[in-house]
């Protein structure tokens, strides 16, 4: 069952000669419990489909489903409801609350919903991430790779239904990179979690169960 679908998705920025068209009639289907890379250069509209995956950004038209409804369709306020509970999201600047310590930023989006954090699970993420002596830090205590962690962690900490990741692994050594993936992977496993990745990194995109290629916004190539 699919629980992420978009249909002929496009966005263009600006108007006229200077329009820009980063994404052109993309349609994708993921499954539920799916392990997706996208993989495209730099330019490649990447990143926009992504922030149109996660509701952060609307789209110039197409749909876009996720569990059954078309987030495009929400208002504002229902938007962000629905991000905080079904989707996760990992990017590479972090995002980190300064003045929360680890601990805090970690439980912040459960907290925001008004339900008790899972502390065996969250106890389970900090452990596999290395994170058990930072819990007390504040984010400018951490080096980057460590508030990485904690970013991870913290979209991971809500259980949701779909983990949207832009170079999750990017400021990581390769050590820890295969870690956080692994995790990644047993997480989707264990909690039914669907997991679209965006990367350059072939080698990473192939742990992915399935690679979608994007070149000049438009699906060139699904493996």
């Amino acid at each position: 069952m699919a629980i992420l679908e978009t249909a002929d998705l496009s966005k263009i920025y600006g108007q006229g000669d200077t329009a820009v068209r980063a994404l052109d009639g993309v349609s994708i289907k993921v499954e539920k419990g799916e392990f997706v890379a996208v993989v495209g250069t730099s330019g490649s509209g990447k990143s926009t489909l992504l922030h149109m995956l996660g509701g952060l950004d609307r789209p110039t038209s197409g749909s876009v489903m996720v569990d059954g409804k078309d987030i495009v369709l929400l208002r504002d306020e229902e938007l962000t409801i629905f991000r905080r509970r079904k989707i996760g999201f990992v990017f590479q600047n972090y995002n980190l609350v300064p003045v929360l310590n680890v601990y805090e930023n970690i439980v912040l989006p459960v907290e925001l919903d008004g339900v008790e954090p899972d502390e065996t699970y969250i106890r389970g993420i900090v452990a596999t991430l290395g994170l058990e002596s930072k819990l007390t830090s504040l984010p400018g205590q951490l080096s980057g790779g460590q508030q990485q962690r904690v970013a991870i962690a913290r979209a991971l900490a809500a259980k949701p239904a779909i983990l949207l990741a832009d170079e999750p692994t990017g400021n990581l050594d390769s050590r820890t990179s295969q870690d956080v993936l692994s995790l990644l992977k047993v997480s989707g496993q264990k909690y039914q979690q669907t997991m679209v990745m965006i990367t350059h990194n072939e080698e990473i995109a192939q742990m992915a169960d399935r690679i979608i290629r994007i070149e000049d916004g438009r699906i060139v190539e699904r493996r």
